[in-house]
């Protein structure tokens, strides 16, 4: 009997087989999907290409990976797997949806970033932290067809924008986006959905209308998926309107729901180059990422098997990297909000280390150059306290050029002028965050 059953399967996969071949556009399809799963459930086409496998092989993948269905009238409990199945329950946080979520390890310091050539860009054009939201709002100036809520997590500073369902994620308010920007924000997972699907990641397309049309990855445009489930990968695919298909694949161990299940993603375009960054370390440099002459549109996208919640706060989209050689040394001043602090404190956040750099190698190029160091606030707080805090920011910096890059500290003076010399106005989170800023001034 079970010799029977096994023969009616493969004839049905055979015929199935021969529609899809008939189909060149799905096949296409499936075949760019495929490419881009980290060769796991993949779809229709790679069950065909191990059927000879038998079809009890079919189905380990989906094996692989199980979980509990929750009781009735108890709270689903989601537990982060680690090498060792999962977390202590002493590391176990919860969200105010009681869901429970891996705190992820500690700070990397300055020295970690040793490599890191990511500069953020000059002026912020968009800045999303979601506090102006209440805890289970879902952001207005975000187009979607999925869904998501605002939420807090025990152990991590600020609200977070979790993406509950799969779907596209769209920023209306970033538009059109340059040759030249950055992108930042931070990123994490509350469980291993297992590796399948294409993960979470960044849709760009040149038809605003196209960013929804990415289930598969088939439609023209530009795709970079970042999966953190089984272990963690990362891959891109650009497709052109002709069909023809560029994409390669990465493993991503520093972002991972097995591991380090929270990360920051750093993303620079510069014309067709895109360089993707996760935490210090740059996973991709792609010369052809943007192919089409005409400006792009991006949106954040989901896509797991798995149930899980993917959650995203600190979106910071800025233009263009700054000539830091041209704006220090010829015009005299020079300003960044690359240089970033933990909040409310004056300790230098270690993804900092590049626009650090890009200052210091000006200072070694023209050691006759000294310059004065002027920390900015926004005005959020006590006036009195971000005056200090921004002198405190403006000593911060003093002392990781001295300590990191050699810079003499006869060279560098400091200040601080608080919040008392707004570049924008503080009644928007774009405002805030370009206040937010430390200058240097040519003495």
């Amino acid at each position: 009997m079970k010799n029977v059953v096994a023969i009616s399967l493969l004839a049905l996969v055979a015929q199935v087989a021969h529609a899809q071949i008939i189909d060149a556009k799905e096949t296409a399809r499936q075949k760019s999907e495929q490419r881009a799963n980290n060769n796991i459930d993949r779809g229709i086409d790679n069950v065909f290409d191990k059927t000879e496998q038998g079809i009890g092989n079919l189905f380990k993948k989906k094996e692989k990976k199980t979980k509990e269905k929750p009781q009735p009238d108890s709270p689903e409990v989601n537990t982060v797997q680690d090498s060792n199945n999962q977390l202590p329950e002493s590391s176990q946080k919860t969200n105010q949806g009681n869901t429970p979520i891996g705190v992820p390890q500690g700070t990397a310091t300055l020295k970690a970033y040793s490599k890191f050539d990511f500069v953020s860009g000059e002026k912020t054009l968009y800045f999303d932290n979601f506090e102006r939201l209440d805890v289970g709002d879902f952001p207005a100036d975000f187009n979607s067809n999925a869904s998501g809520e605002v939420v807090t997590i025990d152990g991590k500073d600020g609200k977070w924008l979790a993406l509950t369902a799969n779907g596209t994620f769209i920023p209306e308010a970033m538009g059109k986006l340059p040759d030249n920007f950055t992108l930042e924000f931070e990123v994490g997972i509350d469980v291993d959905p297992s590796n399948n699907y294409m993960g979470f990641g960044l849709v760009f397309n040149t038809n605003a209308k196209e960013l929804f049309n990415n289930r598969t990855s088939y439609a023209p445009g530009s795709y970079l998926y970042l999966h953190p489930g089984g272990g963690g990968s990362a891959s891109f695919t650009v497709t052109q309107r002709d069909g023809s298909v560029l994409e390669n694949e990465f493993q991503m161990p520093q972002w991972s729901a097995t591991g380090n299940n929270f990360a920051k993603i750093s993303v620079w375009r510069q014309k067709g180059r895109l360089r993707v960054y996760v935490n210090e370390t740059k996973l991709m440099d792609l010369p052809r990422f943007f192919i089409d002459t005409n400006p792009y549109y991006t949106a954040f996208y989901r896509h797991f098997m798995g149930e899980c919640k993917v959650f995203v706060t600190n979106v910071n989209y800025a233009i263009g990297a700054p000539d830091t050689r041209s704006k220090l040394i010829t015009e005299g001043r020079f300003s960044t909000t690359g240089i970033k602090f933990d909040s409310g404190s004056d300790k230098i956040k270690a993804e900092s280390y590049g626009s650090l750099k890009a200052i210091a190698d000006v200072l070694k190029e023209n050691p006759g150059v000294r310059v004065k160091i002027i920390g900015h606030t926004d005005s959020d707080g006590n006036a009195d306290k971000n005056l200090e805090l921004s002198k405190k920011r403006a000593a911060s910096v003093k002392n990781a050029l001295t300590a990191e890059f050699a810079i003499e500290a006869a060279r560098l003076e400091t200040d601080g002028k608080g919040q008392t010399n707004p570049v924008e106005q503080n009644t928007s989170s774009v405002g805030k965050a370009n206040n937010r800023r430390v200058e240097f001034i040519k003495l």
